[in-house]
C-alpha cells in the first residue's frame, strides 16, 4: 500500500515564500564543491555536491514530465560581478563546477554587458543549468498534481500542537480538527512559529522585496536581458532580476524588517533598477510584493529530526525553488525507508541563535553597514 499524504497549510497554497519568491531556479549552494567536500568529508561531501548540482533539474524535470502549466525558461543564471575580487571568486567557482561537468562559462565585462544590457559590471559567471519560473504557477500546479494523485490539502488550518503517542503523531489545528500520522514533515522555513521548540530561534528571517514594471516596450525588451537569463549581482545586499512571462522586468532585493507601510518601502528597489537600467527611468511600477527568506548561521540548509518521525527542513538561503523541490523527494524516500543515506545532508540538532530576540536591531545595522560598503565600492 502506498503512503497516504495529508498537507496542512496555515494559509492558502502559494501564500508564503513558495508563491512569492523571485522565480529564480539556481542549482548549487552558497558554498562551492571543494569547500563542501572539505567540510563534510569525501563521502558525505560528494553526496552534498551531487544533490546541489541536481536541484534545478528537479524543477524542470517535474514541469516537463507532468506537462505542468507553468511559464518557464531554462536559459541560465548570471551572477554578475561588481568588483574584481568578486570576479576572482566566480572564476574559482567556474573551475570547480566545470571540473565536475557543469555547463558554465566565465564572462568578461563586454559579454556580461551584452547579455544583461547594463555596463555596470566587471564580468560574471553563467550557469546554464539554471532558469526562471512563475513561482505561484509552479506551486499551484504542484498542488493540483498532488491532489489528483490522492493527496488531501487543507488550507487555512494552522497547526497548534504536535503530540506523539503509541507510535503515531496527533496533529491538531486551531479550528479543533486533527489528523494522526506515522511521520510528520514540517516545512515552515522562514514562516516558522513556536510549534517546534527552538526552530524559529534557529533561523534568521529576512524580507525580500520585489517590484514588477509595466510591460517593456519592444526596444526595451531587445536591449534588456535579450537572452532572458536570471541575474543576481555579487553585492553584499544583492539585487536580482528577471523577465516575467508577460514581458515585465521583475527586480528584487532586501527590504525593511518590519511590515511595509507604503510604496516608499520599495523605493530602494526602484533606485537599484534605474541604476542598472537607466533606460527604464520613468517606467511605471505596476506590482509590489514581498516574502520571507530564511538564513542559517552556517549558510547551509538544515534537516532536523528532534523525535522519531518528526522531520524538519529549513534554511534555503534564497534558493528555495530548486532546493526544496529536490529535498522534498529525498525526505519522502526517508519517510518510506528510514535510510539516512537517502538524505543529501546529515541530520543535525536544532540550535537556537544566541540573542535571537535582538535580531531586528542587529539585522538592520548589518544591512545599513553592507549598503554603505556596496556604495563605496560603486
Amino acid at each position: 500500500m502506498g503512503l497516504r499524504v495529508r498537507v496542512i497549510d496555515a494559509s492558502t497554497v502559494g501564500a508564503g515564500a513558495s508563491g512569492l519568491n523571485g522565480g529564480q531556479v539556481i542549482p548549487g549552494l552558497k558554498y562551492d564543491p571543494d569547500w563542501l567536500i572539505q567540510h563534510f568529508g569525501e563521502e558525505v561531501g560528494q553526496r552534498v555536491v551531487d544533490f546541489a548540482a541536481s536541484t534545478a533539474d528537479s524543477v524542470f524535470d517535474l514541469i516537463q514530465r507532468y506537462a505542468l502549466t507553468v511559464p518557464y525558461r531554462r536559459n541560465g543564471w548570471i551572477q554578475a560581478a561588481h568588483t574584481q575580487t568578486a570576479l576572482q571568486m566566480q572564476a574559482a567557482r567556474h573551475r570547480q563546477w566545470g571540473a565536475r561537468g557543469a555547463d558554465t562559462a566565465l564572462l568578461d565585462a563586454r559579454q556580461v554587458a551584452d547579455m544583461i544590457g547594463s555596463s555596470g559590471y566587471v564580468g560574471g559567471w553563467l550557469d546554464r543549468r539554471a532558469g526562471v519560473v512563475d513561482p505561484l504557477a509552479l506551486v499551484c500546479e504542484l498542488a493540483r498534481l498532488a491532489t489528483e494523485k490522492g493527496v488531501r490539502i487543507a488550507e487555512n488550518q494552522r497547526v497548534s500542537s504536535l503530540r506523539r503517542g503509541d507510535g503515531v503523531w496527533r496533529v491538531s489545528t486551531l479550528s479543533g480538527e486533527f489528523v494522526t500520522a506515522k511521520s510528520v514533515v514540517v516545512a515552515t522555513n522562514a514562516y516558522s512559529d513556536d510549534l517546534i521548540p527552538g526552530l524559529k530561534q534557529s533561523l534568521v528571517p529576512l524580507h525580500s522585496f520585489q517590484i514588477a514594471t509595466a510591460p517593456l516596450s519592444a526596444a526595451q525588451n531587445r536591449a534588456i536581458l535579450p537572452g532572458e537569463q536570471a541575474v543576481s549581482d555579487s553585492r553584499r545586499i544583492l539585487v536580482y532580476y528577471r523577465k516575467t512571462a508577460d514581458g515585465r522586468l521583475a527586480v528584487g532585493g532586501r527590504g525593511c524588517q518590519g511590515l511595509p507601510r507604503s510604496a516608499d518601502d520599495w523605493r530602494h528597489i526602484e533606485r537599484a533598477m534605474r541604476r542598472i537600467f537607466p533606460a527604464l527611468e520613468g517606467i511605471a511600477i505596476e506590482r509590489r510584493w514581498y516574502g520571507r527568506v530564511a538564513l542559517t548561521p552556517d549558510h547551509l540548509p538544515h534537516i532536523h529530526e528532534p523525535e522519531r518521525g518528526l522531520l524538519i527542513a529549513a534554511g534555503c538561503q534564497g534558493r528555495g525553488v530548486g532546493l526544496m523541490t529536490a529535498l522534498g523527494a529525498c525526505l519522502a524516500r526517508y519517510v518510506a525507508s528510514s535510510d539516512p543515506r537517502v538524505l543529501p545532508l546529515p541530520v543535525s540538532p536544532i540550535r537556537s541563535i544566541p540573542f535571537h530576540g535582538c535580531r531586528q536591531v542587529g539585522i538592520a545595522a548589518a544591512i545599513a553597514w553592507y549598503r554603505l560598503l556596496d556604495g563605496l565600492e560603486r
